[in-house]
């Protein structure tokens, strides 16, 4: 039996698709993603910039020029008699160098 030689070399491990959690597809996510190359994503909450940097790297093979990390509050919310909280998250919008796209944003 001989090993697989198509070429494709996987950098990424575990704890990088630990730090990211989900992308965020909303309007105006979308609309980051064609002017200005940024893409946004759910990561951990113990996630620093540098790490999720190396993460988006690793996962897609891009360089990653800018990322901004964002504490989203948690929020009140009400339906009726019932009230609770909805959970807040940590949220990153990453900026891609120059010529630099992911896939999975165009396939949404």
């Amino acid at each position: 039996m001989s090993a697989d030689t198509t070429g494709s070399t996987v950098n990424a491990n575990i704890n990088h698709f630990n730090i990211l959690r989900q992308p965020v597809i909303t309007e105006k996510s979308y609309a980051g993603t064609g002017t200005a190359n940024q893409y946004t994503f759910r990561v951990a909450r113990t996630a620093t910039k540098t790490q999720v940097k190396a993460a988006v790297e690793a996962i897609f093979e891009v360089n990653v020029e800018k990322v901004q990390v964002i504490n989203m509050p948690t929020k009140p919310k009400r339906r009726g008699a019932h009230s609770g909280i909805r959970s807040g998250y940590r949220k990153a919008v990453v900026r891609l160098a120059e010529g630099e796209s992911l896939d999975m944003a165009e396939e949404v």
